[in-house]
């Protein structure tokens, strides 16, 4: 597949979420899958994985948790339906963008065009580069797929003033399938104490394990709205949620005085 140059979104945190360089970028993945939960040998292909989206230095071993369950997966998972919250332009529903990949610093990814056709003709989901333009949530997660799957198409959709069943209702039309890979890009509480984020955040995944969205308020995970969607699409299809890994950046790399929480789950 030919790309014209100009129709793809260039890494905007390439840098400061993390490396810019491809070696260095590398390296930190294999050190975060390396530091990560260990995967279960009798543990399923999940399709979908909550991971968060902070800087690596802070998140990126509890994201590489929830990564390693996909992992032997590699060469049969072709799609990833890519959500995450938008932080910084305000979106009515979910935006898909017009381009036609993204770029890392390990190369391009390419957009399902068949799927955003798809998402695109639900009333709720809209084309907005804008929303994509610097949002970090959905780029942090591209060099994860990079590393761990041959060869895959994603569809990155930024979430904003979007309810649940609208979050549902695009997973129905373009999630699901052996090949496709659903993945929910959230952090936790934000700037708590430490003591008082660990009580925040299990309070949250418990909720999150028992597929209780109405208990996951906005103010306790910057992407609680995409996260409520998943968690009534799992319900409509049968599907558990395990906790794999729970912490914040006073456990990782930050000042246990003010902390922002991760967590890493899979639906299986």
């Amino acid at each position: 597949m030919t790309i014209d140059p100009r129709t793809v979104r260039p890494p905007a945190v390439a840098g400061t979420f993390y490396p810019a360089g491809p070696d260095d970028l590398r390296d930190s993945l294999n050190e975060a899958l390396t530091d990560a939960v260990a995967r279960p040998l009798d543990a399923p292909i999940p399709p979908a994985i909550i991971v968060p989206h902070a800087g690596y230095v802070y998140s990126a071993a509890i994201a590489a948790s929830a990564y390693a369950r996909i992992a032997p997966a590699h060469a049969t998972i072709r799609r990833v339906v890519l959500l995450g919250p938008s932080h910084r332009v305000p979106v009515r529903g979910l935006a898909a963008p017009s381009v036609d990949a993204f770029e890392t610093p390990l190369g391009l990814v390419a957009i399902d065009d068949a799927a955003r056709s798809d998402a695109v003709a639900h009333r709720c989901v809209h084309v907005d580069d804008h929303a994509h333009a610097l949002e970090h949530s959905l780029e942090v997660q591209l060099p994860f797929l990079q590393s761990l799957l041959d060869d895959v198409v994603v569809l990155p959709l930024a979430v904003g003033d979007a309810t649940v069943e609208e979050v549902a209702e695009v997973l129905e039309r373009c999630g699901g399938g052996s090949d496709t890979l659903v993945v929910i890009s959230t952090d936790l509480s934000h700037y708590h104490r430490y003591d008082d984020a660990v009580a925040l955040d299990a309070r949250t995944a418990a909720a999150i394990v028992a597929r209780d969205g109405d208990r996951v308020r906005d103010v306790d995970a910057c992407g609680a709205r995409p996260l409520r969607g998943l968690l009534r699409w799992a319900i409509d299809h049968g599907h558990a949620v395990e906790q794999i890994d729970l912490r914040n950046s006073g456990d990782t790399a930050g000042d246990r005085r003010r902390v922002v929480g991760y967590g890493a789950f899979a639906v299986a």
